[in-house]
């Protein structure tokens, strides 16, 4: 009887707490709150995403994030590696991923700035929406701006881990080979595509999490917008 009773007991304080969370998403947020909210998800959600990319081996070390070799070149690098000169291939992978890891810093506040520029209207729908729904719309919104900022740091970046040198010895010695198509990629195009590519990716992740796990709401205001959200969604 007292076990019983236990588990009668234990089962309505879980009804209770699911009806008091009910109750408390059951007001539809003002569109002020969803905008802010969502503004406040996708900067915890940048934040976190270039800082761990940013930590040694967050590209290179992760093959969600990791940048391959050119894949218009993947020639170059099977003919050199045939040639016995593989370990150079490897050491130029590494330093782009090493530049990438190291410009990866500088997103958060290019991610933020353009954040601001959501409407109350998009903010509704993106928290309806799919689970990636706020980071596709920042995609396709701030990309060329992003870009043309991001850019100059790849560069500057591979130069400092000497990946632009690797790179153009790999392909000077490739091009050499008697009847061979010069390699002629861009490689901080290239770098810097692919390095925002592995950015979006891990934003994605972060705003999924913030929809779907309750802890990673790390304050009231997320609680409420995204929980009303997700009652909605199951009606």
């Amino acid at each position: 009887f007292v076990l019983i009773n236990t588990i009668i007991m234990g089962a309505c304080d879980t009804l209770n707490q699911v009806a008091k969370q009910a109750g408390e998403y059951a007001m539809e947020p003002t569109s002020a709150e969803m905008t802010s909210a969502l503004k406040e998800a996708l900067e915890v959600g940048t934040n976190n995403a270039s800082s761990f990319l940013n930590k040694p081996g967050g590209y290179l070390n992760n093959e969600r994030f990791k940048i391959p070799f050119p894949q218009d070149a993947i020639k170059v690098a099977n003919t050199l590696r045939d040639m016995g000169l593989g370990s150079q291939v490897d050491k130029f992978i590494e330093t782009m991923n090493r530049g990438a890891e190291d410009a990866a810093k500088e997103a958060a506040p290019i991610f933020v700035n353009s954040i601001r520029q959501m409407t109350l209207t998009d903010a509704r729908n993106i928290v309806l929406g799919a689970d990636n729904s706020a980071t596709m719309f920042f995609k396709g919104k701030t990309s060329d701006a992003l870009y043309t900022a991001f850019s100059p740091k790849i560069k500057t970046s591979l130069d400092k881990f000497e990946a632009t040198k690797y790179w153009s010895q790999l392909t000077s010695t490739y091009n050499k080979i008697p009847g061979v198509k010069p390699v002629d990629t861009d490689l901080v195009r290239y770098a810097t595509n692919k390095a925002m590519d592995g950015l979006f990716l891990k934003v994605s992740e972060e705003e999924k999490d913030i929809r779907n796990n309750l802890s990673a709401r790390v304050s009231p205001q997320l609680k409420k917008v995204f929980g009303w959200a997700e009652q909605q969604k199951k009606k």
